[in-house]
């Protein structure tokens, strides 16, 4: 979902429903049920749902002049689109293709609601060979067909202000301890070192994941079964947290950011020196002022010693409902969708990474470069499980929790993390049964 990602900016916002692109909309499974139509639920790409409909529009009028087949499209807040794909799963009524956060793919496989991308589907699209090996690897369980294909490609960075480390003497750092030992150098007055969305489930959960994973550590065993309390789970959350509650290089107010543009924005406006974001955060940065020449971007460094894992492969997929009443035309989207010309329009507005294989060789752009290798060598699948969806809300949520008992003076010990873990693995066991 982001997070995926994506994603993962995250707003907080109704679905903006796009007129005039199709003959009707319909509030049945499969679109309208004329095979002309399809309905699209897009997830919020750029800056705002209406910059997602401007960028969109001109994409979906081509594909209808091309195809003779019109798109009901409806852009969702992230914050509201996986709710309301689940409500769509549980009662038959939903669009005939759907935008989803990659880290979701197992989970929504595992409802049965989505159609298989077997040989035949894979073929009408285009084929399997066309996407990266990391981006398709992201549509399913492993050792299963899947049930969904890559349309944008994201990865975690470590974005840094150019001037204020030039100012400070300080290169990008390698480690983890020299990255914090910087952004106390920053913190200085109304300017933080780091800037964080401590109020956003998924980006926390997000980075439990990532710090864990620097300390070798896992969320489910081979069974499938939750180990959310183990030493190297807790230690990640612990270090991510200390950022603000002992090292202090995050303003306290951030508890509340309950989305990535809130920090993006306060990076873009030379309030803090570092994000920790994924690639779309380019969109936001420049929109807001700030020029691409003004800030790097380096892997997320790891604690010495620990494992160079980065991120994991984010992104944003494509799914078929399997009821959907034109399969045939919802695979056409998907094939168009897909296709180079139209992953070309869209990635750049979208500050996308190339998920097609032929598209990642034509790469020169350095910033792009930088996000690619880590997508590609130093990014770890978050746990493909059924239940991974609930290790994102019952973990970040309670990580949520934690950034606000900090931000309002509260100490938060190994022991609190543990025992918030232990109450998150309880819930996701009860509810696998």
């Amino acid at each position: 979902m982001r997070t995926a990602i994506r994603a993962l900016a995250i707003t907080a916002a109704a679905a903006l429903t796009v007129t005039g692109l199709a003959a009707c909309s319909s509030g049945s499974s499969g679109g309208a049920g004329d095979s002309k139509t399809l309905t699209y639920w897009a997830s919020n790409q750029g800056t705002s749902l209406q910059n997602d409909k401007e960028v969109l529009t001109p994409v979906l009028e081509k594909f209808t002049k091309e195809t003779g087949i019109k798109v009901d499209l409806q852009v969702i807040g992230w914050n509201d689109l996986q709710n309301k794909i689940q409500t769509a799963v549980t009662s038959g009524q939903g669009p005939d293709v759907v935008n989803i956060g990659n880290t979701w793919a197992t989970s929504l496989q595992a409802t049965g609601a989505f159609q298989e991308f077997g040989d035949a589907e894979m073929k009408a699209i285009g084929g399997a060979d066309k996407f990266g090996k990391v981006a398709l690897s992201t549509g399913g369980a492993p050792d299963k067909t899947v049930t969904s294909v890559p349309l944008y490609g994201l990865a975690y960075g470590l974005y840094y202000n150019k001037k204020m480390l030039s100012d400070a003497g300080i290169t990008p750092p390698t480690t983890w301890e020299e990255m914090v030992s910087d952004a106390e150098k920053l913190t200085k007055g109304d300017t933080y070192g780091f800037s964080l969305a401590g109020g956003s489930y998924t980006e926390n959960s997000h980075f439990a994941f990532i710090n864990s994973a620097q300390n070798g550590g896992e969320w489910f065993d081979k069974d499938g079964k939750p180990t959310f309390t183990s030493k190297a789970n807790v230690d990640g959350i612990k270090r991510y947290l200390d950022l603000m509650q002992d090292s202090k290089v995050a303003n306290p107010s951030n508890a509340q950011y309950d989305n990535a543009t809130q920090s993006t924005t306060d990076f873009a406006k030379k309030k803090a020196a570092f994000i920790l974001n994924q690639n779309n955060a380019n969109a936001t940065i420049e929109s807001l002022g700030m020029k691409s020449s003004e800030y790097g971007v380096v892997a997320l460094p790891a604690p010495s010693g620990g494992e160079q894992i980065a991120s994991f492969p984010a992104g944003i997929n494509l799914s078929v409902f399997k009821n959907t009443k034109n399969k045939d035309g919802a695979l056409e989207f998907v094939k168009y969708m897909t296709s180079m010309d139209t992953q070309t329009t869209l990635d750049k507005p979208y500050s996308a990474l190339p998920v097609l294989a032929k598209a990642a060789d034509s790469v020169t752009d350095e910033q792009t470069k930088t996000f690619l290798d880590i997508y590609n060598n130093k990014a770890k699948p978050l746990p493909l499980v059924p239940a991974e969806d609930q290790f994102e809300s019952t973990v970040g949520k309670a990580m949520n929790d934690m950034f606000a008992k900090i931000a309002t003076g509260s100490k938060v010990s190994e022991a609190d993390i543990k025992s918030a873990l232990q109450t998150a693995q309880d819930q996701v066991s009860q509810a696998a049964g």
